[in-house]
């Protein structure tokens, strides 16, 4: 299995809320970054395991919007590394205003497994969302 149908497998897990497939393919000291100004990750240090992306992330996407979404498009395949070109939905609850943003995700892979995962979207509109000053 190539590393672009790893990455497909774990799209389609998380679209299905199916969090245990998405944490098993992650190493057990995976380093995930959201984007810089990511309202998520204000002081911009990695969170390192999936306990702590499951905790900081996941949980507060399923509690906090009401269908968000992450629509990949364009697969790349980079060996080790595949970056998906794709775009986020969803609306946040507190404000009531939603979203629709372009995103890239860059993962990096080390004997089948997510060993780092990287960020980059439109934070700008993230925050707006959001009600961030």
């Amino acid at each position: 299995m190539s590393n672009v149908d790893l990455v497909q497998g774990l799209y389609g897990a998380f679209a299905q809320g199916d969090v245990p497939t998405v944490v098993g393919g992650m190493d057990a000291d995976i380093h995930w970054c959201e984007a810089e100004g990511n309202p998520y990750q204000p002081s911009g240090a990695a969170w390192v395991g999936a306990d702590a992306i499951v905790e900081n992330l996941f949980m507060k996407l399923a509690t906090e919007w009401d269908g968000f979404s992450v629509h990949p498009g364009q697969y790349h395949d980079a060996g080790d590394t595949v970056v998906v070109e794709g775009r986020y939905t969803g609306k946040y609850l507190a404000t009531g205003t939603a979203m629709d943003a372009q995103y890239c995700h860059v993962f990096k892979f080390k004997n089948g497994k997510v060993t780092s995962f990287q960020q980059y979207t439109d934070t700008a509109q993230q925050q707006t969302v959001m009600g961030a000053p």
